[in-house]
């Protein structure tokens, strides 16, 4: 079994289960030692989302608004944006074992085990969704991580932007979440939301963390100074972070943000 060729398949799957089941699979036989490094093989430059069969894609804008999460519409757009995220953060972390080569083995064991979490993650909403009479594809979604990964095809690009952008833009946003829902009418289902972010949340640190460790490495084979960090970002980001005012110090500092980082992210000391 080629690791290049079967995560290609996994990428490829045109439906939420079969990549599930494909991954899992695929993943017994690499934590078994059953598979071969072919970096001979060519990666697929992907043109759609594997979700563009059973997903109508509409610009970031035009995607429905997550209000009045006491109504049970409000809860499914909201579960299912953030499903989305998940389902769409699965493929981001098997692209980043499919399409660089050549890396230390620990580098394809972290990107398959965060692949494995959001596979959990994923997982853990579809359920919520399914008890709300609603399923993964029933509500337009976005195509902007998607983008993100063609356009970061260079390692220090890839890990600068995924992990450490937009994975850590979601440790500022689900504490967001969180506080809101908070102030709501305990129900159960509003509970259980509640429960499934804060998992989330929590595991969402180590993958940013792991990022910053790749991230790290590819500046030192690139020969340069972390602070390129700020660069690719205005690069592919000019509007620069979506929350400086609500950064969540604490869970960027353990995922390996410097206090450096997080002053001039949020233009202001905060640690």
């Amino acid at each position: 079994m080629d690791f290049y060729k079967e995560l290609e398949l996994v990428l490829q799957a045109k439906s939420v289960h079969q990549k599930v089941e494909m991954f899992e699979k695929f993943y017994e036989h690499y934590k078994s030692g059953e598979v071969t490094f072919d970096d001979t093989h060519q990666a697929i430059y992907f043109k759609e989302p594997s979700y563009s069969e059973f997903c109508k894609i509409i610009s970031p804008q035009d995607v429905p608004k997550r209000n009045n999460l006491t109504t049970q519409i409000g809860q499914i757009n909201l579960l299912h944006a953030i499903a989305h995220i998940e389902y769409s953060a699965i493929d981001l972390a098997l692209d980043g074992a499919y399409r660089f080569k050549g890396l230390p083995k620990a580098y394809y064991d972290d990107w398959l085990e965060v692949a494995a979490d959001e596979v959990r993650h994923f997982l853990m909403l579809e359920k919520l969704l399914i008890q709300l009479d609603a399923q993964y594809g029933d509500i337009e979604v976005h195509n902007a991580l998607f983008e993100a990964s063609q356009r970061t095809q260079t390692l220090l690009e890839r890990m600068a932007v995924v992990p450490r952008y937009l994975e850590a833009n979601g440790l500022d946003a689900t504490p967001m979440i969180l506080k809101k829902l908070k102030k709501l009418p305990k129900n159960q289902m509003l509970s259980a939301i509640s429960a499934t972010l804060k998992v989330i949340l929590e595991e969402e640190i180590n993958h940013v963390k792991k990022g910053d460790i790749w991230f790290t490495y590819a500046c030192k084979e690139e020969d340069v100074n972390k602070d390129v960090y700020f660069e690719v970002i205005k690069k592919y980001y000019p509007r620069g972070f979506l929350h400086p005012k609500n950064l969540n110090v604490e869970a960027r500092k353990e995922a390996g943000f410097s206090c450096g980082e997080l002053n001039h992210i949020a233009q202001e000391e905060v640690c």
